[in-house]
């Protein structure tokens, strides 16, 4: 699908020029090879006469005032109300996603919002009330030119940044994202045959991500979506868990939350049995701070 043509928007960074008009985008490990007049895989990237473009910037899809513990951060900030914000895309073709309707949105489907400037949202923050900004609903990543200019003016004005992530992102992108945030967490989905089976991707790129920000002093949080049948047998979960100490330390905050039938994945909801038994062994392999997500 052609994207539509609209004045609005910033030319993107992390790209390169290749003959016959195409680009190659930096942004994530998927260095989409981008023809003119195409999109890359997040639907957010547009190259428009070999020039890469975020359709996004400046147009949030959602906006909204949340629990902390809804991002969720049980560790960060407790008890506060963030300003929420995110736009369309993903980098991730996840079959389960729980927010389809942000992540997978049509191509193009952001030129009909109205333009929302980080110094408008900023202000937007600070007169709610709110100590943080969170970038969250879709995958912050293909937003994170916006992003960036966002957090820049939230830490000058002493709001906190959270950023809720896949994780799945270029070095160099992460290396001008990441110092701006305050605190973060990442959803690690299983290890990497399941990445490769339900998401299309790779699991490597986000346990980078993951020890970036914590070298950038970043708090950090993990949350695991369970699959009944897919992510959730013993011994998978055993090896995942020991992954998790080895890169991260068992320091770091773990969320095991329940999934739903969504988008392309209609399995049955994740019983609370199962995330109680694999917090249990979290807790039995040392992690010291482990609760349960989307439990009613």
């Amino acid at each position: 699908m052609a994207p539509p043509k609209r004045d609005f928007g910033s030319e993107a960074r992390w790209w390169t020029s290749l003959p016959g008009g195409a680009v190659e985008c930096g942004l994530c490990p998927r260095r989409c090879r981008v023809s003119d007049g195409e999109y890359g895989f997040c639907r957010a990237r547009v190259n428009r006469g070999g020039r890469f473009f975020s359709e996004v910037w400046g147009r949030p899809a959602a906006v909204h005032i949340d629990p902390i513990e809804k991002k969720p951060f049980n560790w960060y900030m407790p008890g506060s109300r963030v300003f929420s914000i995110g736009t369309f895309g993903c980098n991730l073709g996840c079959v389960f996603c729980q927010n389809h309707e942000l992540s997978r949105a049509e191509a193009g489907a952001s030129a009909t919002l109205e333009e929302a400037s980080p110094a408008a949202v900023v202000s937007s923050a600070i007169a709610a009330g709110c100590p943080a900004i969170a970038f969250t609903y879709n995958e912050p990543t293909v937003f994170a030119e916006y992003a960036i200019e966002m957090a820049k003016l939230a830490r000058q004005r002493g709001l906190a940044t959270l950023l809720v992530s896949n994780g799945y992102i270029s070095d160099e992108a992460a290396a001008e994202f990441y110092p701006l945030i305050s605190a973060a967490n990442i959803d690690i989905k299983g290890d990497d045959a399941f990445y490769r089976r339900m998401c299309g991707g790779e699991l490597s790129p986000v346990l980078a991500a993951c020890r970036r920000l914590l070298s950038h002093g970043s708090h950090l949080e993990v949350t695991n979506l369970v699959l009944p049948g897919e992510n959730d047998d013993p011994g998978q979960v055993a090896l995942w868990l020991e992954v998790l100490a080895a890169e991260l330390g068992v320091e770091v905050p773990l969320h095991f939350s329940a999934s739903f039938a969504a988008y392309h994945y209609y399995g049955r909801p994740t019983p609370r049995a199962t995330l109680e038994r694999m917090a249990g062994q979290a807790a039995a392999r040392g992690f010291k701070r482990v609760a349960l997500g989307n439990v009613f």
